[in-house]
């Protein structure tokens, strides 16, 4: 596969070509497992993207370089049964674990979680 200046100047020296003969001839191509090949596309446009100067925020391979995953947004709602759920992200921040007991105070439109047998507790 063709990556960098490299890509560029085959992508010149074919010239007006179709699509499909610009990701064959650049090399992205693998094969299905009935043997015929598959053009891939993606990795040939995310290819020349890098070549270009346009980073996605990929390595090499086409995995991302960033943290995966969405934001934390410090918000939640009721779910359509009633529950309030707190998702991993915040559990994990808080190095929780399955079983970890708390008490659950209500105040005046809020709930605090009070982990058993902390100082706060008391």
């Amino acid at each position: 596969m063709f990556t960098g200046p490299e890509l560029l100047a085959k992508l010149k020296e074919l010239g007006d070509v179709s699509k499909s003969e610009l990701v064959r001839e650049c090399g992205y191509l693998s094969a299905k497992k009935d043997g015929s090949e598959r053009l891939n596309f993606t990795a040939f446009y995310e290819a020349l993207l890098n070549a270009k100067g346009v980073n996605l925020g990929t390595d090499s391979a086409g995995r991302s370089t960033g943290k995966g995953g969405r934001k934390l947004s410090y918000t939640t709602k009721i779910q359509f049964n009633g529950n309030l759920m707190v998702g991993k992200a915040y559990t994990a921040m808080l190095d929780l674990k399955p079983g970890d007991e708390f008490e659950i105070k209500l105040g005046k439109k809020q709930i605090k979680l009070i982990p058993l047998g902390s100082a706060e507790e008391e």
